[in-house]
């Protein structure tokens, strides 16, 4: 009997109380999600206004206006007052009309790869939290669809935020073996990577799913590498380039949100990506951290190279993220980092805005809300910023393209 008292009031261990809390918080999230999204119920996209079509494909209001009118190309919704609405595959039928109806401007329109033109493989990295990595990698995705280019966004992320911003929640929609690591793995439970690939509600980006399956990759690869009959594609840092090259035929830009560590999956992104972001907040404590990101990078980067690992990138850029521009200890930062690496720092930064940190509340971004949702002054500055950066990076993707 005096056992089982014991036993009864026994504190609770660490790892079983967090094991409790784990237990409940999947529940809540779970009925919180059933709440705001019936079982059946899929994220979507909103349409877009005439008006916002036309600065999207850098045509005027009255064209658009005219095509419908004349039954030429998708048909938009109409709405009261006589508003046009059209949806983003609506938006990329228009692309298509367009490109075939002025075939001089047709890379305008359609600017996707042409034959000769090599895939382009951004990696999005930092090991530090708290350096917007996942939303530059969201809005870089959607940006980059809205231009018409055709994306993978890849999340190897166990804690698979993007993934979430997709709409798919990683504890409960992403089952065994539907992350990159079905791709990657040492085994023969290994899957082809168009079966990882999901559709998302955002047309013309894929997606590669995460959650904390993708550790598994973390902790079986120590194993692998001592298998003394590892060879070839079976080398760690090797594997997610040769997973993306399955698909590669299929898009033009694959976009890839690191893990917030220099682990096994973080290298192979970086022997895999063509390019590379690395996202800074001006503070001094994430600039510091920066220095240890780079070092740490450079060491572990140069003995990939000594294995054969390919990291001949066409470009490696820093990204001012979360920036303050009222903010002299910050745009201090930003000129030293400036004065340090020049043209390695993107000439536009992504500004701390209210208007983001709202969207993200509801899984979304700007570009998913109407502008007066969050207040238009600010959506208008905060989208302002961030699509300066990803045409800056679009320039520099064109330019490894030769255009």
């Amino acid at each position: 009997m005096q056992t089982n008292v014991e036993t009864q009031t026994r504190p609770e261990t660490a790892s079983a109380r967090i094991a409790r809390h784990a237990s409940v918080l999947s529940a809540q999230l779970r009925s919180l999600g059933a709440t705001l999204f019936p079982p059946m119920a899929k994220k979507t996209l909103r349409s877009f206004s005439s008006g916002e079509v036309a600065r999207i494909l850098g045509v005027s209001d009255g064209y658009l206006r005219q095509l419908s009118l004349d039954g030429l190309g998708p048909m938009p919704t109409i709405l009261s007052g006589g508003r046009r609405a059209y949806t983003l595959a609506q938006i990329n039928e228009l692309r298509r009309y367009l490109a075939a109806a002025r075939p001089r401007e047709a890379l305008h329109f359609l600017p996707t790869r042409r034959p000769g033109d090599k895939l382009q493989i951004i990696a999005v990295a930092n090991f530090k939290g708290g350096s917007a990595k996942t939303t530059t990698s969201l809005y870089l995705s959607q940006y980059l669809a809205l231009r018409g280019f055709r994306v993978l966004a890849i999340d190897l992320d166990p804690q698979a935020s993007l993934s979430a911003m997709f709409g798919y929640q990683p504890e409960f929609d992403i089952g065994e073996n539907q992350t990159l690591y079905g791709a990657i793995r040492y085994d023969d439970q290994r899957r082809p990577m168009r079966e990882v690939i999901l559709n998302t509600y955002f047309d013309g980006v894929s997606i590669v799913p995460g959650n904390l399956e993708l550790m598994e990759f973390e902790h079986h690869t120590p194993r692998a590498m001592r298998d003394p009959n590892a060879r070839g594609q079976n080398l760690f840092f090797r594997r997610v380039a040769a997973a993306i090259s399955e698909v590669e035929d299929d898009y033009d830009i694959v976009v890839i949100d690191c893990p917030p560590q220099l682990g096994y999956l973080t290298l192979g992104a970086l022997n895999a990506a063509t390019s590379m972001l690395v996202t800074v907040h001006p503070q001094m404590v994430d600039v510091a951290s920066m220095n240890q990101f780079l070092l740490m990078t450079s060491d572990l980067m140069s003995v990939v190279e000594e294995y054969g690992g390919r990291l001949d990138h066409d470009f490696i850029r820093y990204v001012i993220t979360r920036h303050d521009p009222n903010d002299v200890p910050e745009t201090q930062i930003v000129a030293l980092l400036r004065s340090l690496f020049g043209e390695d720092v993107l000439r536009a930064t992504a500004w701390k805005s209210t208007a983001i940190a709202n969207a993200g509340l509801t899984k979304q971004s700007l570009y998913e809300l109407e502008r007066g949702s969050v207040g238009r002054a600010a959506y208008d500055r905060a989208l302002e910023s961030v699509d300066a950066v990803n045409a800056e990076i679009v320039q520099l993707i064109n330019a490894v393209w030769g255009r």
